[in-house]
């Protein structure tokens, strides 16, 4: 009676199990990195590259997906731009609806004087974060002002960008 009940019991575990197939589970989104830190990262728009630094040394290269409206900078929400200028990584989000997201500090005290001299909000809430199926159409500017990398490389970034302290950002025209 006692070893039926623990098979059982583990028949019930292992069809609970089964039942989540075919979705990703969400510890697998979460990778460990163990080398270098990223001392700074630089994002150049044009090129569509955000680069990954340690120090002098350029440790990774990403293409990279911006705001609708890529050309110049973030001046008021709802531009689809991206800012420019530098910034900080600052926060992390392991339940982005974009896969996963690190926050960057946008706007700053200047970016919030322009945007009132305008008569404008400044916006906010830009991000780096991944790029879901439902993006992935062949249209690369596609955010309202973020920087989109694939699913797969977000999690690579997400594990090497330490947010304990803020990690600076340069974005470049």
């Amino acid at each position: 009676m006692f070893i039926g009940r623990h098979v059982l019991v583990l028949a019930a575990v292992l069809l609970l199990a089964a039942c989540g197939g075919g979705r990703e589970q969400p510890s697998m989104k979460f990778r460990s990195y163990s080398g270098p830190s990223v001392t700074h990262v630089v994002v150049h728009k044009q090129a569509r590259k955000m680069y990954l630094l340690h120090h002098d040394q350029i440790m990774k290269v990403y293409d990279v997906g911006l705001g609708f409206s890529p050309t110049g900078d973030k001046k008021i929400e709802g531009d689809g731009k991206t800012p420019e200028g530098l910034y900080m990584i600052d926060r992390r989000n392991p339940n982005s609806r974009f896969h996963l997201s690190l926050g960057i500090d946008y706007p700053n005290a200047a970016d919030r004087a322009e945007a009132r001299y305008l008569g404008k909000s400044p916006g906010g809430d830009i991000f780096i974060h991944g790029r879901p199926a439902a993006y992935q159409n062949g249209v690369w500017d596609w955010t309202w002002g973020c920087i989109a990398v694939t699913d797969r490389e977000m999690e690579d970034i997400y594990a090497m960008i330490r947010t304990d302290r803020p990690t600076p950002i340069l974005i470049m025209p």
